[in-house]
């Protein structure tokens, strides 16, 4: 498991809600535990520790907390969103996860992404794909409109219910 396949595995676990995992294998053990001020994570084994990643503190916002040796903190400070933007939120619409799976945003690897910031869709045309069980689900727009933000990334994990992309219906 490289570093990349850890900081998506932390980032799956940071937004499904879990308060610890624990993978073990034959060469690696990795145990990630949240909590409201802090993600944290191990690595022990074949895998040696990562380097501290910084964490932006934001101001009138409190710090992470300090973290016990061979973990690093991850970002979960909360943003105040002030109340303009809320209302510029509101009137968007969310193309969440039906499933489980893996998001892919590419038909395949060499191909362009389905929808991209400032793409024009229609209900029904496909937003993205979901593996879930080594199946293939098309995940099509239930609206036409706008796509204005692009909340997942590709090849990640995401979870039932889960905000994909934001359209402008106007």
């Amino acid at each position: 498991m490289d570093l990349k396949e850890i900081q998506n595995l932390i980032k799956f676990v940071a937004r499904s809600g879990a308060s610890e995992v624990h993978l073990e294998t034959e060469e690696f053990t990795i145990t990630i535990k949240t909590s409201p001020d802090a993600v944290h994570y191990e690595a022990m084994g074949a895998l040696p520790a990562p380097p501290p990643m910084v964490v932006p503190v934001i101001s009138g916002a409190p710090a992470a907390a300090q973290s016990p040796v061979g973990t690093a903190p991850i970002a979960s400070t909360p943003v105040s969103v002030s109340a303009s933007s809320e209302e510029d939120m509101s009137r968007y619409v969310a193309v969440k996860s039906p499933m489980i799976g893996t998001v892919y945003r590419r038909p395949s690897p060499d191909k362009d992404p389905f929808v991209t910031v400032g793409t024009e869709i229609k209900q029904g045309d496909v937003v993205c794909i979901i593996e879930a069980m080594k199946l293939f689900n098309e995940i099509e727009s239930e609206i036409s409109g706008k796509v204005v933000k692009v909340l997942i990334d590709d090849q990640t994990p995401v979870e039932y219910d889960q905000p994909l992309f934001l359209i402008d219906p106007s």
